[in-house]
């Protein structure tokens, strides 16, 4: 129970570091949105085997957590979460690719390795640039900021609503696991058999109160939209951010910042 209370709660601190006073908090949400699109494009545009080329990727990430006062250590572990899934994904290249494609001393790497290793970077890079996103704008914003760039509404309703619904769906389960914890008389459990019970009461709980909410929100007159009182204006501030940032990224896309500086400083010892 515990652990569902402390996932609610880390789900909405995010929402609570939006709520900050710094340069970036004070852009508008589509700049954010934007140059965050044009960044995740960038990062997974690479080829499988470009792997030292991701990199310098990671100065965009840095320097935005800096400039938000966004909690490194935290989003260090949050992006950690994403590693496992990642290596999930590409687990299996090197079972299937194994032409040696670099040296690494006595070792010969293969492609396969090179890929994976590739997956995990990219994953890191773009749900790290996505936490960033949230932190400094809140989940809400960038909604508004997707419908404002000409996402249907629809669709930017239904993400808003699976966000929110999430707080419903786990503060349920907390409550169905502290009165399992209460009947369990001091033992671990009441066994699998309770299982299938509880999540269907789960459902129901979780359906009951989400028809509440609804009705709620009909009451006081909800028409599909939602209003927020920190709408800014997309002015030259966020033109400058855009562009300079943009092409930053499409400068990296094209040369690989990583090996030049290798080869500069190869040089330079030589």
């Amino acid at each position: 129970m515990r652990a569902i209370d402390g996932a609610v709660a880390d789900l909405k601190r995010l929402d609570l570091l939006a709520t900050g006073d710094s340069v970036m908090h004070r852009l508008d949400a589509r700049a954010k949105v934007l140059t965050t699109l044009v960044f995740i494009i960038s990062v997974v545009s690479f080829g499988r085997y470009e792997f030292t080329a991701l990199f310098p990727f990671f100065i965009y990430p840095v320097v935005a957590a800096s400039l938000a006062n966004l909690p490194g250590g935290y989003l260090i572990k949050k992006i950690a979460m994403v590693i496992p899934f990642a290596f999930v994904v590409g687990m299996l290249n090197p079972l299937f690719d194994r032409q040696p494609m670099a040296q690494l001393g006595p070792l010969a790497v293969s492609g396969g390795w090179i890929s994976c290793a590739s997956i995990i970077v990219r994953a890191v890079l773009t749900v790290g640039a996505a936490f960033i996103l949230v932190g400094m704008t809140g989940f809400l914003s960038v909604c508004q900021a997707l419908e404002r760039l000409g996402t249907p509404k629809p669709f930017t309703v239904q993400l808003l609503f699976l966000y929110r619904y999430i707080f419903v769906l786990t503060e349920e389960g907390a409550r169905a696991s502290r009165a399992r914890e209460l009947r369990s008389c001091g033992r671990k459990g009441l066994g699998l058999s309770s299982f299938g019970s509880l999540i269907g009461h789960l459902l129901i709980r979780t359906w009951l109160r989400a028809e509440r909410i609804h009705m709620a929100m009909l009451a006081r007159g909800f028409t599909g939209e939602f209003h927020s009182g920190q709408l800014t204006r997309f002015g030259a501030r966020e033109l400058f951010f855009v562009l300079g940032w943009s092409a930053l990224f499409v400068i990296l896309r094209l040369e690989n910042a990583a090996s030049f500086m290798g080869r500069l400083l190869a040089g330079l010892l030589t």
